[in-house]
């Protein structure tokens, strides 16, 4: 699969023409990882608490953290939309940190791949 050099768009969840959350450059494929260099959109600013704060909690005590992690990701997921080149992903794990995303991704709507924040 050739992932390098692809480019994945990160939307707010209303698509308007000013809701780019920003967009990740591949620069590693370790499957089903992607990661890259994340560029900030305009629409950034709306969700960069709740992505360092999701991060914080992943880094912690998982099984004490859990439900928490959930609600924070949760939110992620009803606020931010994640697109291949070739368009919308249904379900997708991304975190951001600075000026690096990495995240996986399904095309089965209902996968969850949260087991592994």
């Amino acid at each position: 699969m050739g992932f390098k050099g692809q480019v994945w768009q990160v939307h707010s969840a209303g698509r308007e023409a000013d809701g780019a959350v920003g967009e990740i450059l591949i620069e590693e494929a370790d499957f089903p990882w992607l990661s890259g260099r994340f560029t900030p959109g305009p629409a950034f600013d709306s969700v960069r608490d709740l992505f360092a704060q999701e991060l914080a909690l992943a880094r912690q005590d998982h099984d004490r953290l859990w439900e928490e992690w959930e609600r924070v990701y949760a939110e992620i997921t009803r606020r931010v939309s994640l697109s291949s080149p070739d368009g919308p992903v249904p379900a997708f794990l991304l975190h951001i940190e600075g000026g690096e995303a990495w995240f996986r991704w399904s095309d089965e709507p209902d996968e969850d791949l949260a087991d592994t924040p």
